[in-house]
């Protein structure tokens, strides 16, 4: 439902009719007799001056003080009418429901007597307020992801790496994002559900890409009979075929299943009990027969292919946030995470030629450790369409000055550490319409900028025109203030039982073209600095590490298993 009341911002910022507030009061009556739950204000120009939504937004609160009411202006500066309205409008779509259910978990903690402060993970990988999730609650979109970010980029930093792909591989996706100088990027904007057709949501993310390759990723032919894995997903429930819950499309689990790579006892710790029967049967009757496969020696290469497509689909999206980039993904450690990562990190990290691959402690619950080492974080961006010159670099020092006032206030209400803050620009040549962001920091004069922009460019596009006038798309700040964690240290804490290989079982490996015998590990029972050659699997709750027969692993003091690749 849509409604328009009279007032107009010119696209200077300046006001041309003032808001008609007796159009609005009415509107307020009219909201009030529907039982309107939630109210989302978009105005054409409010981006350059926010006026007008702020009075409307002020006036509808205090007439309907049950309402959600959220601006536009609140969420985004940015001028994208359309992209500001999406995330408004999704604002106040979660917005209720969000409240309420952050009500009820504030009331349980003051029931058991919680000391502390509640935060919330935020998309831009900093905690917030729960104050400012209720009235912000868009920007907790994605936020579950981005912890596992968090986690990875502070172990690369006690380990000593600077460039980091973090890969998160769960039940319906997988994930992934570049830790480069031990920092990740933030984009100010995201689209749920894909980039092609995807919802628009204006708002800090941490630069995640993902593909639809799951441990629940279903495997199927197409009308030509051509095998494809995903992106529909058995989800948790029915699941994989072998959980035995009625599910009888073949997955990705059940492949990993077939070819021996999962104990079938032990999946989580013993908890659930896989069945190897129905995972074979639903490979059989939905890949392996129809293609003429008819013997168990076929159903395992079909098991293999199914693993080898989604492997092929990961390493796309490795591909796309690195190479595409400009980025070498041989310069980066793989570091792998979530209940499937591990199970795939050394044949995607191979088909990449990355070097080294790092499994940390509780993969399975890794995304949750890394929230914990969150600290604040307040991002804004503000649309600056500027030519490149002298004058316009003097106001971008203003407006950024301007822009830290802004959120320093909002740092300070979460946490009391040291504020620091990172700057950046949205720039591009003249008449195009993508743009490339750069690093303001220490960046003061038209020619360092010149510079960087051209760097950063010719890195992108492998070209950069050094006489084509550029100009500023926009302005982003990030401020940060360190809240109370765990040290990263802690991630360790290994049972110090003798290294031992537990067992023996027949596994069709990554590469092998027949099953063999394999050492199977318990990680608990790995001592820091215990090391062994592939082939090989360590098993815990939650997850599963495969090792190379090339492949060499060691326990490090952390906890971590680190893998050094060997060539096969």
């Amino acid at each position: 439902m849509r409604f328009e009341i009279g007032g107009r911002i010119d696209g200077q910022g300046k006001e041309v009719e003032s808001i008609n507030m007796d159009e609005l009061d009415a509107l307020g009556d009219k909201f009030s007799a529907m039982g309107i739950e939630a109210v989302a204000i978009s105005f054409l120009n409010a981006y350059a001056t926010p006026e007008h939504e702020n009075q409307a937004a002020d006036a509808l609160r205090r007439k309907l003080p049950e309402t959600y009411v959220t601006a536009g202006t609140e969420l985004s500066r940015e001028w994208s009418e359309y992209e500001r309205t999406t995330t408004v409008c999704a604002n106040a779509y979660v917005g209720p429901a969000l409240n309420r259910y952050i009500a009820q978990f504030e009331n349980v903690l003051v029931d058991h007597k919680f000391g502390g402060t509640l935060f919330m993970m935020g998309s831009n990988g900093g905690v917030l307020t729960t104050k400012r999730a209720r009235q912000e609650p868009v920007t907790l979109v994605e936020s579950g992801p981005v912890g596992g970010c968090i986690g990875a980029a502070a172990l690369a930093r006690e380990l000593g790496h600077d460039n980091v792909i973090a890969f998160d591989m769960g039940g319906t996706t997988a994930k992934c994002t570049l830790v480069t100088g031990g920092r990740f990027s933030v984009e100010n904007a995201t689209y749920i559900g894909g980039f092609e057709t995807g919802f628009p949501i204006r708002a800090a993310v941490i630069d995640i890409i993902e593909v639809g390759a799951g441990g629940g990723s279903i495997a199927w032919l197409d009308n030509q009979k051509r095998l494809n894995v995903g992106p529909q997903s058995a989800g948790a429930a029915p699941g994989p075929a072998c959980y035995g819950e009625g599910g009888d499309e073949p997955t990705v689990t059940d492949a990993n299943l077939i070819l021996g790579r999962l104990n079938h006892k032990n999946f989580l710790g013993g908890d659930i009990e896989l069945d190897v029967g129905k995972a074979r049967t639903a490979l059989d009757s939905k890949i392996a027969a129809p293609l003429g496969y008819d013997d168990e020696s076929g159903l395992f290469h079909m098991a293999d292919g199914v693993l080898a497509i989604a492997v092929m689909r990961m390493a796309s999206a490795i591909r796309k946030i690195s190479i595409e980039r400009g980025l070498d993904p041989r310069d980066f450690v793989l570091v792998a995470y979530g209940g499937g990562g591990p199970l795939h990190a050394t044949q995607l990290a191979r088909d990449l030629h990355i070097p080294i691959v790092v499994v940390p402690p509780e993969p399975a619950n890794f995304s949750a450790t890394g929230m914990l080492l969150a600290n604040a974080r307040v991002d804004t961006a503000r649309t600056f369409l500027r030519a490149l010159d002298d004058e316009a670099v003097a106001e971008i020092g203003n407006l950024f000055e301007e822009m830290r006032r802004e959120v320093a206030a909002t740092v300070a209400q979460e946490s009391n550490g040291d504020i620091t803050v990172e700057l950046g620009a949205e720039m591009r040549y003249r008449g195009q319409k993508h743009s490339i962001r750069i690093d303001m920091a220490n960046l003061h004069d038209t020619g360092a900028i010149k510079d960087v922009f051209l760097k950063q460019y010719r890195r992108r596009y492998g070209h950069a025109d050094e006489e084509a006038p550029a100009e500023f798309v926009g302005l982003q700040l990030g401020a940060m203030a360190t809240t109370p964690g765990p040290e990263v240290t802690r991630l360790g804490g290994r049972s110090g039982q003798r290294a031992a290989a537990v067992s023996m079982r027949s596994v069709w490996m990554p590469n092998a073209t027949a099953s063999a015998d394999v050492a199977i590990y318990q990680r608990a029972a790995l001592e820091s600095g215990f090391q062994a050659r592939g082939p090989v699997i360590v098993e815990e709750y939650g997850s599963t590490t495969i090792i190379g027969e090339s492949d060499v692993f060691t326990v490090g003091a952390l906890g971590e298993i680190r893998i050094d690749l060997g060539t096969e």
